[in-house]
Protein backbone atom coordinates (compact mmCIF):
# COMPACT_ATOMS: atom_id res chain seq x y z
CA UNK A 1 0.00 0.00 0.00
CA UNK A 2 1.26 3.57 -0.76
CA UNK A 3 1.75 6.06 1.85
CA UNK A 4 0.91 9.78 0.93
CA UNK A 5 -0.62 12.42 1.88
CA UNK A 6 -2.07 15.57 0.05
CA UNK A 7 0.00 18.55 1.28
CA UNK A 8 -2.22 20.83 -0.53
CA UNK A 9 -5.39 19.74 1.15
CA UNK A 10 -7.69 21.51 3.37
CA UNK A 11 -7.95 18.83 5.22
CA UNK A 12 -5.93 18.82 8.50
CA UNK A 13 -2.25 16.48 7.80
CA UNK A 14 -2.70 14.81 11.07
CA UNK A 15 -6.69 13.75 10.45
CA UNK A 16 -5.21 12.93 6.74
CA UNK A 17 -3.12 10.33 8.28
CA UNK A 18 -5.61 9.16 10.80
CA UNK A 19 -7.53 8.10 8.00
CA UNK A 20 -4.34 6.55 5.94
CA UNK A 21 -3.45 4.48 9.17
CA UNK A 22 -6.93 3.23 9.65
CA UNK A 23 -6.45 1.35 5.82
CA UNK A 24 -3.27 0.32 6.26
CA UNK A 25 -4.26 -1.82 9.80
CA UNK A 26 -6.89 -3.33 7.55
CA UNK A 27 -4.26 -4.35 5.87
CA UNK A 28 -3.56 -8.52 5.95
CA UNK A 29 0.08 -8.45 6.94
CA UNK A 30 -0.85 -6.23 9.66
CA UNK A 31 -3.97 -7.67 10.57
CA UNK A 32 -1.76 -11.19 11.11
CA UNK A 33 0.71 -9.39 13.40
CA UNK A 34 2.95 -7.56 11.60
CA UNK A 35 4.25 -4.44 13.19
CA UNK A 36 3.55 -0.95 11.73
CA UNK A 37 6.22 1.14 10.28
CA UNK A 38 7.79 3.09 13.48
CA UNK A 39 7.22 6.98 13.96
CA UNK A 40 10.09 8.27 12.24
CA UNK A 41 9.98 6.08 8.73
CA UNK A 42 6.33 7.42 8.90
CA UNK A 43 6.88 10.93 9.49
CA UNK A 44 9.96 10.38 6.65
CA UNK A 45 8.04 8.74 3.95
CA UNK A 46 4.87 11.44 4.57
CA UNK A 47 6.98 14.33 4.74
CA UNK A 48 5.36 15.12 8.36
CA UNK A 49 6.38 15.60 11.62
CA UNK A 50 6.97 13.04 14.32
CA UNK A 51 4.22 15.06 16.23
CA UNK A 52 1.92 14.78 13.53
CA UNK A 53 2.06 11.09 12.84
CA UNK A 54 2.03 10.67 16.75
CA UNK A 55 -1.08 12.66 17.21
CA UNK A 56 -2.55 9.91 14.69
CA UNK A 57 -1.72 6.82 15.92
CA UNK A 58 -2.17 7.81 19.40
CA UNK A 59 -5.96 8.37 18.16
CA UNK A 60 -5.81 4.76 16.94
CA UNK A 61 -4.47 3.67 20.09
CA UNK A 62 -7.09 5.14 21.96
CA UNK A 63 -9.98 3.52 20.37
CA UNK A 64 -8.19 0.39 21.32
CA UNK A 65 -7.38 -0.35 17.44
CA UNK A 66 -3.26 -0.84 17.99
CA UNK A 67 -1.38 -1.12 21.09
CA UNK A 68 2.45 0.48 21.35
CA UNK A 69 4.80 -1.61 23.51
CA UNK A 70 7.76 0.42 24.21
CA UNK A 71 11.15 -1.29 22.40
CA UNK A 72 8.32 -3.29 20.47
CA UNK A 73 6.55 -0.97 18.52
CA UNK A 74 2.95 -0.59 17.18
CA UNK A 75 0.53 -3.54 15.94
CA UNK A 76 -3.42 -3.97 15.32
CA UNK A 77 -4.99 -5.73 18.25
CA UNK A 78 -8.20 -8.00 18.04
CA UNK A 79 -11.24 -6.24 17.86
CA UNK A 80 -13.69 -6.84 20.57
CA UNK A 81 -17.50 -8.14 19.54
CA UNK A 82 -19.60 -5.99 21.71
CA UNK A 83 -19.45 -1.46 21.17
CA UNK A 84 -17.73 0.12 23.26
CA UNK A 85 -18.03 3.47 24.70
CA UNK A 86 -14.38 4.34 23.88
CA UNK A 87 -14.07 2.48 20.45
CA UNK A 88 -16.56 4.59 18.28
CA UNK A 89 -17.03 3.23 14.50
CA UNK A 90 -19.56 3.23 12.33
CA UNK A 91 -21.93 0.25 11.60
CA UNK A 92 -20.18 -1.09 8.84
CA UNK A 93 -16.85 -0.80 10.94
CA UNK A 94 -18.85 -2.32 13.77
CA UNK A 95 -19.87 -5.57 11.96
CA UNK A 96 -16.72 -5.80 9.37
CA UNK A 97 -14.68 -5.84 13.25
CA UNK A 98 -17.03 -8.80 14.11
CA UNK A 99 -16.61 -10.12 10.86
CA UNK A 100 -20.55 -9.92 10.57
CA UNK A 101 -21.93 -9.64 6.53
CA UNK A 102 -24.04 -7.18 6.24
CA UNK A 103 -27.12 -6.41 3.47
CA UNK A 104 -29.11 -3.57 2.90
CA UNK A 105 -32.43 -4.44 2.59
CA UNK A 106 -34.01 -0.80 2.50
CA UNK A 107 -32.42 2.92 1.64
CA UNK A 108 -34.52 5.62 1.76
CA UNK A 109 -33.54 9.30 1.25
CA UNK A 110 -36.10 12.14 1.62
CA UNK A 111 -35.64 16.30 2.07
CA UNK A 112 -38.00 17.15 4.86
CA UNK A 113 -38.71 19.96 7.09
CA UNK A 114 -36.92 19.73 10.46
CA UNK A 115 -38.93 19.18 13.68
CA UNK A 116 -37.78 21.59 16.31
CA UNK A 117 -35.85 18.74 18.09
CA UNK A 118 -33.64 18.46 14.86
CA UNK A 119 -33.33 22.57 13.99
CA UNK A 120 -32.48 22.96 17.67
CA UNK A 121 -29.42 20.44 17.35
CA UNK A 122 -28.75 21.86 13.73
CA UNK A 123 -29.25 25.54 14.76
CA UNK A 124 -31.32 25.97 11.30
CA UNK A 125 -34.76 27.90 10.76
CA UNK A 126 -37.23 25.37 10.73
CA UNK A 127 -37.73 25.67 6.97
CA UNK A 128 -34.55 24.38 6.15
CA UNK A 129 -34.54 21.48 4.15
CA UNK A 130 -32.75 18.46 5.66
CA UNK A 131 -31.59 15.21 4.07
CA UNK A 132 -33.17 12.56 6.09
CA UNK A 133 -31.61 8.45 5.24
CA UNK A 134 -33.30 5.84 6.40
CA UNK A 135 -31.37 2.50 6.55
CA UNK A 136 -32.59 -1.43 7.41
CA UNK A 137 -30.10 -3.57 7.45
CA UNK A 138 -28.86 -6.75 9.03
CA UNK A 139 -27.19 -9.98 8.31
CA UNK A 140 -28.28 -11.76 4.88
CA UNK A 141 -31.56 -14.04 6.44
CA UNK A 142 -33.11 -10.97 7.96
CA UNK A 143 -32.55 -7.23 9.59
CA UNK A 144 -32.09 -6.11 12.49
CA UNK A 145 -31.66 -2.90 12.59
CA UNK A 146 -33.40 0.41 11.42
CA UNK A 147 -31.32 3.95 11.37
CA UNK A 148 -32.62 7.43 10.57
CA UNK A 149 -30.54 9.93 10.15
CA UNK A 150 -30.39 13.61 9.56
CA UNK A 151 -27.40 15.30 8.16
CA UNK A 152 -26.58 19.51 8.30
CA UNK A 153 -27.02 20.83 5.08
CA UNK A 154 -23.70 22.59 6.16
CA UNK A 155 -22.23 19.22 4.78
CA UNK A 156 -23.24 20.03 0.97
CA UNK A 157 -24.80 16.08 0.89
CA UNK A 158 -27.20 15.52 -2.31
CA UNK A 159 -28.54 12.51 -1.84
CA UNK A 160 -26.92 11.44 -5.31
CA UNK A 161 -23.97 9.82 -3.26
CA UNK A 162 -23.15 6.27 -2.86
CA UNK A 163 -24.62 5.35 0.43
CA UNK A 164 -23.69 1.30 0.06
CA UNK A 165 -20.39 2.69 1.35
CA UNK A 166 -19.06 3.59 4.65
CA UNK A 167 -21.33 6.71 5.62
CA UNK A 168 -17.99 8.74 7.27
CA UNK A 169 -16.01 7.48 4.71
CA UNK A 170 -18.88 9.46 2.25
CA UNK A 171 -18.74 12.44 4.40
CA UNK A 172 -15.23 12.86 4.48
CA UNK A 173 -15.08 13.11 0.84
CA UNK A 174 -17.19 16.27 1.39
CA UNK A 175 -13.97 17.49 4.02
CA UNK A 176 -15.91 16.85 6.68
CA UNK A 177 -14.61 14.43 9.49
CA UNK A 178 -16.66 12.69 11.94
CA UNK A 179 -14.67 13.28 15.28
CA UNK A 180 -16.97 13.56 18.14
CA UNK A 181 -20.01 11.06 18.80
CA UNK A 182 -22.17 11.65 21.66
CA UNK A 183 -24.91 8.46 22.50
CA UNK A 184 -27.68 7.39 24.46
CA UNK A 185 -29.03 4.31 25.30
CA UNK A 186 -32.72 3.62 25.95
CA UNK A 187 -35.22 0.17 25.63
CA UNK A 188 -38.71 0.59 24.80
CA UNK A 189 -41.14 -1.19 23.10
CA UNK A 190 -41.14 -1.12 19.46
CA UNK A 191 -43.60 1.31 17.27
CA UNK A 192 -45.66 -0.37 15.13
CA UNK A 193 -44.09 0.72 11.85
CA UNK A 194 -40.48 0.33 14.06
CA UNK A 195 -42.16 -3.59 14.82
CA UNK A 196 -43.21 -3.75 10.65
CA UNK A 197 -39.38 -3.05 9.72
CA UNK A 198 -37.85 -5.15 12.19
CA UNK A 199 -40.09 -8.13 11.97
CA UNK A 200 -41.23 -8.57 15.49
CA UNK A 201 -44.86 -7.63 17.14
CA UNK A 202 -45.32 -3.76 18.34
CA UNK A 203 -44.61 -3.11 21.67
CA UNK A 204 -41.68 -6.18 21.16
CA UNK A 205 -38.56 -4.65 22.93
CA UNK A 206 -36.32 -2.88 20.99
CA UNK A 207 -32.76 -0.98 21.82
CA UNK A 208 -32.45 1.88 20.87
CA UNK A 209 -29.07 4.09 20.16
CA UNK A 210 -29.34 7.98 19.70
CA UNK A 211 -26.39 9.26 18.57
CA UNK A 212 -24.72 13.50 17.80
CA UNK A 213 -22.48 13.43 16.08
CA UNK A 214 -19.87 16.40 15.56
CA UNK A 215 -16.67 17.59 13.52
CA UNK A 216 -13.40 18.39 14.68
CA UNK A 217 -15.00 22.05 15.19
CA UNK A 218 -17.53 20.10 17.37
CA UNK A 219 -20.07 21.69 15.14
CA UNK A 220 -22.98 19.39 14.31
CA UNK A 221 -23.30 17.22 11.66
CA UNK A 222 -25.57 14.57 11.19
CA UNK A 223 -28.55 13.26 14.16
CA UNK A 224 -29.43 9.44 14.02
CA UNK A 225 -31.24 7.39 15.79
CA UNK A 226 -30.64 3.09 15.53
CA UNK A 227 -33.62 0.71 16.56
CA UNK A 228 -31.89 -2.79 17.41
CA UNK A 229 -33.67 -6.13 18.10
CA UNK A 230 -32.73 -6.21 21.43
CA UNK A 231 -31.48 -9.68 21.18
CA UNK A 232 -29.03 -8.35 18.24
CA UNK A 233 -26.99 -5.70 20.03
CA UNK A 234 -24.57 -5.39 22.97
CA UNK A 235 -22.86 -2.22 24.59
CA UNK A 236 -20.10 -2.33 27.02
CA UNK A 237 -18.94 0.37 28.84
CA UNK A 238 -15.05 0.16 29.66
CA UNK A 239 -14.23 2.16 32.57
CA UNK A 240 -10.58 2.74 34.18
CA UNK A 241 -9.95 4.49 37.87
CA UNK A 242 -6.56 6.14 38.19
Amino acid sequence: MKLSLNHKSPVPLHVQAELLLRELIKQPEYAGGKLLPNEVDLAKELAISRTTIRYAINKLVSEGLVTRKKGVGTKVTGMSVSSKSNNWLSFSQEMEARGIPIKNFELHLTWETPTEEIANFFEVGKDRKILKMERLRGRPEEPFVYFVSYFHPRIGLTGEEDFKRPLYDILADHKVIANLSKEEISARGAEKNIAKKLGVEPGSPVLVRKRFVFDQGERPIELNWGYYKADSFVYTVESRRN
